[in-house]
């Protein structure tokens, strides 16, 4: 959410960082509504002291046998009581404007992230690795023999419809493998801490992170009222919901390893094939609470424990960084990790890092007491997969692929899979 203050002080800075976003000028609208709050808010504390004074004088024109004057008096402070609350409930009314509007608006792209209409505006700034060269034409992962036999769609059609599969024998395996290859990375040499949490929340929590009020068709919710989670950028950001660290806390920097759920509205006829774009998927994640100062030099440090994961498996990469017009609804700079698919022929997104400055943290209200003392100020949140595991699974399967149908597997597996490192064209690990 925006600061109210920074618009006032700047509206057509705010008009004109929306516009590189492709959006109309709204900073006269949200004044408009801030004054009108104001003014109710003034109001009503003026009624409130006329009422206090008025109150005190009852009890003088009582002593007095000024019975005129008592009744005069006491009506007054009844029809002041009627006035405080409908000024109260008119700006509270205004407040809720005001609220939803920002809440709609997104956030607000850095200097140094390039204008741009869509993802042919996104500038490459790192790659790594070198797509092989195959004698062969390389298939795409659902249709290599060794991959077959583990990967199965018409049973998960069957079981939930389209968007899903069921994972059997070495390729479960394998993905389960390169979660666990995830996390002990992120652990053990990034310096996260692992943290597990639930897959269903409350309203608050998507509010928080800013899948709500704009984005729930694009999120399933249960009957009961809970959410489930598109990724658990929702639940390790909220951990700190509410709270006043302390400085010496920060940076606070978690990962973990959840299923996401997600609708995929509006991605109707795209990916309709394979287990690229699902409805449930799992991702390893990355989050980092830090303080403002820290923020531009941590996107970069998450952005290389990504594409870490990505070199110690061998998958060649390249990294963007997404335009003003690609760029999520609650970030400030974004970069994303598109690994090299041999199948496609092609870079696929595989990873999203992104700054969110204190957008989410005024949404959250979630804050930090400066080190010597002073008023609380808003931490500076950020997120990123780190990565998404199945579509490693479907880069390391294409990238690893021989023409036989079978798989060489990267050698930072092989601790995972008991020493093996071959995925045999029978679906079997060697």
């Amino acid at each position: 959410m925006h600061d109210i203050r920074a618009i006032r002080e700047n509206p057509d800075a705010f008009d004109a960082a929306l516009a590189r976003r492709g959006l109309a000028p709204v900073a006269a609208e949200i004044l408009s509504i801030d004054a009108a709050r104001r003014s109710k808010i003034q109001a009503a504390e003026e009624a409130q002291a006329a009422r206090n004074t008025a109150s005190k004088d009852v009890g003088a024109a009582k002593a007095k046998g000024d019975e005129a004057g008592f009744e005069r008096l006491r009506a007054l402070v009844a029809e002041k009581k009627n006035e405080i609350a409908r000024l109260e409930d008119e700006a509270h009314a205004e407040d809720a404007r005001l609220a939803d509007l920002l809440m709609r608006l997104p956030n607000l792209p850095l200097d140094d992230v390039p204008d741009g209409a869509d993802e042919n505006d996104n500038v490459e700034i790192h790659r790594w690795g070198s797509p092989r060269a195959f004698d062969f034409a390389p298939r795409e992962h659902f249709d290599l023999a060794g991959v077959q036999p583990g990967m199965d769609f018409e049973t998960a059609a069957k079981l939930s419809g389209a968007r899903f599969v069921v994972l059997k024998g070495a390729i479960a395996r394998i993905h389960r493998a390169l979660a666990q290859f995830m996390l002990d990375t992120h652990v053990t040499e990034n310096g996260l801490t692992e943290v597990n949490t639930p897959v269903l929340v409350r309203d608050e929590m998507m509010y928080g992170t800013g899948q709500l009020p704009k984005f729930g068709e694009d999120s399933y919710q249960t009957r009961e009222g809970w959410w489930l989670i598109p990724t658990s950028e929702v639940t390790l950001t909220n951990t700190v919901a509410g709270e006043i660290l302390d400085a010496a806390d920060l940076p606070r920097r978690m990962t973990a390893h959840s299923l996401c759920f997600r609708s995929e509205a509006g991605s109707a006829g795209k990916d309709t094939r394979g287990m690229l774009r699902q409805h449930q998927f799992e991702k390893v994640e990355m989050v980092s609470i830090v303080h403002p100062d820290q923020g531009r030099a941590e996107l970069d440090r998450m952005t290389g424990c990504a594409q870490g994961i990505l070199e110690k498996l061998g998958l060649p990469y390249r990294t963007v960084v997404l335009c003003t017009g690609d760029m999520g609804f609650g970030a400030r700079r974004t970069h994303d990790i598109e690994v090299w698919l041999p199948g496609q022929n092609t870079y696929r997104e595989i990873s999203s890092v992104s700054l969110c400055g204190d957008f989410q943290a005024r949404r959250m209200n979630a804050r930090f007491r400066p080190e010597g003392g002073g008023k609380p100020d808003y931490v500076h949140t950020l997120n990123g997969s780190g990565v998404a595991v199945g579509r490693c699974l479907i880069a390391v399967l294409e990238n690893g692929q021989q023409e036989d149908g079978s798989v060489k597997l990267p050698e930072a597996l092989g601790p995972y899979l008991g020493g093996r490192t071959t995925l045999t064209a029978s679906g079997d690990l060697a």
